[in-house]
């Protein structure tokens, strides 16, 4: 995308509506408008660059500035290839496009949006393995650099869970202890730590953070499925809240676990035949919209807390739109 693009839809004048005490955001995909795409997803060879990107994202924030919504979690693979060891003919595209990256900014704040990014599940800071934690501090550089470019404020953050187990929960947490020293200063001050679902839970977040300072996102789904020690959901949420510094606000992860069996067709081993089977949920798994009756418990229990709160559902921006209409109605 060209400057002049992203000059005229900055030039657009910012639209008027009220500052919610409490933002509602949603991630990446943009359901309700399928045309819209997040990244510029080429393979290699077509020469796939974070411009394009950037013109995608310009044309997302207008659909957010439409729908008034004011928190948004970018695709992590924003910049295609930009930390690829064996393709330096990328590596520069981030330093290269920095005036589109600070035009976006402006763009972000013109329209209240909280950005983000929330790094894919190969960006590992406690492996066993030294070569795949070097490239997952490579992949956070390059996120928090895009972040700094766009002169995002502190909210602007990298999520990132605490990593593998490898069968022993202690040592994974130390070896990311061990990391956090040699993590970049705009790492450190962009990255936060989230449980997770079915290694770490939010004790083991907390010691962490009792070690390293790093500032802790919750999961409300995931405290669910994955609680060993059995800390009580609100008193722990707000001990996460208490990680961010004065003057941040924090955020939280929401979703409700999907409920519905799901009818999958798969190939008999024996006969080779093609067959119908009935999958139980999995608690694990994000259900398409909020169920809005939980999620109004939920922030009635909440209510004397202060965090945005980032939907994981399945449904996106649709679920966004859905659940302030359940609001409204119960």
């Amino acid at each position: 995308m060209c400057s002049s693009d992203l000059r005229m839809l900055e030039s657009q004048p910012p639209l008027s509506f009220p500052t919610e005490a409490m933002r509602l955001g949603f991630a990446v995909k943009v359901m309700g408008q399928p045309d819209l795409k997040s990244n510029d997803t080429r393979r290699w060879q077509q020469s796939p660059h974070l411009r394009v990107s950037l013109g995608y994202l310009a044309e997302i924030f207008a659909y957010l500035r439409k729908h008034q919504i004011h928190m948004y979690r970018m695709s992590s693979d924003l910049a295609p290839y930009a930390t690829h060891p064996t393709m330096p003919q990328f590596h520069t595209m981030v330093r290269d496009s920095a005036q589109d990256l600070a035009l976006l900014g402006r763009l972000a704040r013109t329209a209240d949006i909280r950005l983000s990014f929330h790094p894919s599940q190969f960006i590992v800071l406690n492996s066993e393995n030294d070569e795949l934690t070097r490239k997952s501090m490579a992949d956070l550089d390059s996120q928090a650099e895009m972040l700094d470019r766009m002169e995002c404020g502190p909210e602007a953050v990298l999520v990132v869970h605490v990593g593998g187990a490898y069968g022993d929960r202690a040592s994974g947490r130390e070896r990311w202890i061990r990391t956090w020293p040699k993590l970049s200063e705009p790492i450190q001050r962009r990255l936060v730590l989230e449980n997770d679902d079915i290694r770490y839970s939010s004790a083991d977040v907390l010691a962490i953070h009792e070690q390293t300072g790093v500032k802790c996102v919750f999961d409300y789904q995931h405290h669910w499925c994955f609680n060993p020690e059995g800390l009580p959901i609100v008193e722990t949420l707000t001990r996460f809240l208490r990680t961010w510094p004065d003057g941040v606000r924090p955020k939280m992860h929401f979703s409700c676990a999907r409920t519905e069996m799901r009818e999958l067709k798969r190939r008999n081993s024996k006969t080779g035949k093609m067959e119908l089977a009935l999958q139980p949920p999995i608690w694990t798994g994000h259900a398409d919209y909020n169920n809005p009756f939980e999620t109004i418990t939920w922030l009635r229990s909440i209510a004397h807390l202060d965090t945005d709160i980032m939907l994981e559902s399945k449904a996106k921006d649709l679920s966004l739109i859905r659940l302030r209409k359940d609001l409204a109605r119960y």
